[in-house]
């Protein structure tokens, strides 16, 4: 899958000779695109069913060995030591070929490496061709893959083409490449300033101008109305 990943990459970085001024860039999700394909899908069912049939066989070649290890163990206080050595030989051949066969049919380029490259083909062709049409119809310079190795930190959904390859491939859905819902839009209504123009004659006491004890300050030498304070001529 990874090789079919750099071959994306590289499909996009053939066109590095381009003018800088002139590239057009974009990326896709290769993962993402198979994961919507039913010949992929099918292929993971088959490879499934393979990986569980050595798994089986691989489980059902321990117990023999366990079995062996046993009988062994009940029986070598009986044993000469020409016939310990002997079963003791035929324990870890019976282990090596164990591990044998394990590494041919999961290990690195194994019987499940080749099998899922041979039933995988089919669908990776048909996203390559996909990806080949809608780089034209784009006029794309550079295709990247979301799902390479190659690290993309930071990726803005404006250059993401993933929906259009599925489009040519017959499986978009309505609900992607579409803009996002614009939330709610909230306003702030300014504090107002006390003793402001637009102040009403009796306009309630904002708390976050109150001084601290409660009363406003009075410069010196104005006049104040209302009643005047216990023991004071008016």
């Amino acid at each position: 899958m990874k090789r079919f990943c750099y071959a994306f990459a590289f499909l996009g970085l053939l066109a590095a000779t381009a003018p800088a001024q002139a590239q057009r860039l974009g990326y896709i999700d290769t993962e993402f695109i198979m994961s919507k394909m039913p010949e992929y899908a099918q292929a993971q069912i088959e490879l499934n069913k393979l990986s569980d049939t050595w798994e089986k066989e691989i489980e059902a070649q321990q117990k023999d060995l366990d079995k062996m290890y046993r009988t062994y163990q009940a029986e070598e206080v009986v044993l000469t030591e020409p016939m310990k050595k002997k079963r003791q030989d035929e324990l870890l051949k019976k282990e090596q070929e164990i591990k044998a066969y394990r590494t041919k049919q999961f290990g690195y380029e194994g019987q499940l490496f080749k099998k899922r490259q041979e039933l995988n083909k089919p669908a990776q062709d048909k996203v390559y061709e996909a990806v080949e049409k809608m780089v034209k119809t784009k006029k794309l310079d550079i295709v990247l893959d979301k799902a390479s190795d190659l690290t993309m930190i930071y990726t803005n959904p404006t250059f993401d083409y993933t929906e259009y390859v599925l489009e040519e491939l017959g499986l978009a859905t309505p609900d992607r490449n579409q803009p996002g819902l614009k939330g709610p839009v909230k306003t702030v209504t300014p504090p107002k300033t006390p003793g402001s123009a637009a102040t009403t004659a009796t306009p309630s006491t904002d708390s976050r101008f109150e001084s601290d004890s409660g009363t406003p300050d009075v410069p010196a030498g104005t006049k104040t109305k209302g009643k005047a304070s216990a023991g004071t001529k008016p």
